[in-house]
C-alpha cells in the first residue's frame, strides 16, 4: 500500500477529525482554567502566591503517562470519580489532555499578564475597576502573548499520546487518535499509515507555531 492510498482510507479521516475535537476541546477546557488562573497570580497579593506560582510552572514538565495513570484510577469503576463513566471514553482524554495544556497555558498567561499589571495597574484602581475585571483587562491588553499561550496549549494536546492511550484505550472508531494510531501503526509495521498521520501532525505543529510566531511578531509592532 503507497502512501498515498494509506492516507485516504475513510477511517483515518475519523480518526483526525477525533483528534482535532478532542484536541479543541481541551484546549478551550484549560483556557477556561489556566487564563484566569494566570491573571490571579499576577493581580492578587495573596499569602502562597509564589509558591503556588512556581508549583504550576514546575507542572509545564508533568509526565504525561503518571497525568494518565492518575485519571485511571480515578475514573476507573473502582476509583472515586468512576460513577461519572469517563473512563476509555472522548471526555476522559479531553480531560487528561486538558491537565497537561493547563499549567502551560495558566504560566504563560501570568507572565503575559504581569507586565501589564505593573504598567496599568495604578490606573485601572484608581477608576475603580475589580480585581476580576482587571484580570479580563489585562488578558485584552496582552491578547499576542495571550493568545500565545493558548496555541501553545493546543500543540500540547495534539501531539499528546500518553495518558490518552491511558485513559482513552485506543478504540478504534472511538478513541483512537493520530498520535495513538501512529504508535498502533509503527508497531504493526503498517509504516504508510504511520507516515502519513505523521506528516499531518506535523503539518498541525507547524501551522500552530508558525500562527504563536506571527501573532507575536504583530504584537510588537
Amino acid at each position: 500500500m503507497d502512501l498515498w492510498a494509506a492516507f485516504l482510507r475513510d477511517d483515518l479521516r475519523d480518526v483526525i477529525g477525533l483528534s482535532l475535537g478532542v484536541s479543541l476541546s481541551a484546549t478551550f477546557l484549560a483556557a477556561l482554567v489556566g487564563l484566569p488562573l494566570g491573571g490571579m497570580l499576577a493581580v492578587y497579593d495573596f499569602r502562597g502566591r509564589r509558591a503556588l506560582t512556581i508549583l504550576l510552572n514546575g507542572l509545564l514538565g508533568l509526565p504525561p503517562v503518571v497525568v494518565g495513570l492518575a485519571l485511571y484510577l480515578l475514573l476507573s469503576r473502582s476509583g472515586p470519580l468512576g460513577w461519572l463513566g469517563l473512563l476509555f471514553t472522548p471526555g476522559g482524554m479531553i480531560v487528561a489532555q486538558a491537565m497537561l495544556a493547563m499549567p502551560i497555558i495558566g504560566a504563560l498567561a501570568h507572565r503575559a499578564t504581569q507586565g501589564p499589571w505593573r504598567e496599568y495597574g495604578d490606573a485601572l484602581r484608581v477608576d475603580g475597576a475589580s480585581r476580576p475585571r482587571v484580570i479580563r483587562m489585562l488578558l485584552v491588553i496582552a491578547r499576542p502573548p495571550v493568545l500565545t499561550a493558548v496555541l501553545a496549549g493546543f500543540g500540547r494536546t495534539i501531539s499528546e499520546v500518553g495518558a490518552i492511550l491511558i485513559v482513552g484505550g485506543n478504540i478504534a472508531g472511538y478513541t483512537r487518535t493520530m498520535t495513538t494510531t501512529i504508535v498502533l501503526e509503527t508497531s504493526k509495521g503498517d509504516l504508510p499509515v504511520a507516515i502519513g498521520l505523521g506528516l499531518v501532525l506535523v503539518g498541525l505543529s507547524i501551522a500552530v507555531s508558525a500562527t504563536a510566531f506571527l501573532i507575536g511578531e504583530k504584537g510588537e509592532e
